[in-house]
């Protein structure tokens, strides 16, 4: 699959099938992750990979929206130090869902809001704010499912020039 193909097919995925993520599938994604930029290059995103079915369950209990989390075989922790952007962790996320969705691979971002609990679970240093988990599995049933809701058009998603500006070229 393709890196556009990849984009355009990837929809975030909360039901999975049980079976484990290969360790070379692994590597890949979470070397995808490692690949994406950060800004002045200050590399500032690290990842926790969770597979044990008890941490998964407590870490969902650091997410106010996380209940599906200890479902999938697969959850990456997010980690950024103190000081860092946000966006640099998003990009990270973004490079290993997309590698992921190219592996047949079904992702879906969790928030996790409370990062003194996150910190208790995953052992992680004070400096430390977890951006968010990404729970990671084949999908159920053998494909990742729409939930039919469509994009807004490409004419309401882009403004020429300005706000109110001009048309498409």
């Amino acid at each position: 699959m393709d890196v556009y193909e990849a984009i355009l097919s990837k929809r975030d995925t909360r039901d999975y099938d049980p079976r484990p993520i290969a360790d070379e599938v692994l590597q890949r994604i979470v070397r995808a992750g490692r690949m994406a930029g950060s800004s002045k290059n200050e590399q500032p995103i690290r990842l926790v990979v969770v597979r044990d079915a008890e941490r998964k369950q407590a870490l969902a209990g650091c997410g106010d929206f996380a209940t599906h989390l200890p479902a999938s075989p697969l959850v990456i922790v997010v980690v950024r130090f103190e000081g860092s952007r946000p966006f640099d962790a998003g990009r990270t996320a973004q490079n290993m869902m997309l590698a992921a969705r190219a592996e047949g691979i079904a992702s879906c971002p969790v928030g996790i809001q409370h990062d003194d609990c996150a910190r208790e679970v995953l052992g992680l240093p004070a400096n430390t704010i977890v951006a968010m988990a990404i729970t990671l599995g084949y999908p159920a049933g053998g494909r990742i499912q729409s939930r039919g809701n469509p994009r807004i058009g490409l004419d309401e998603f882009v403004r020429w020039e300005t706000w109110d500006g001009g048309t498409a070229p």
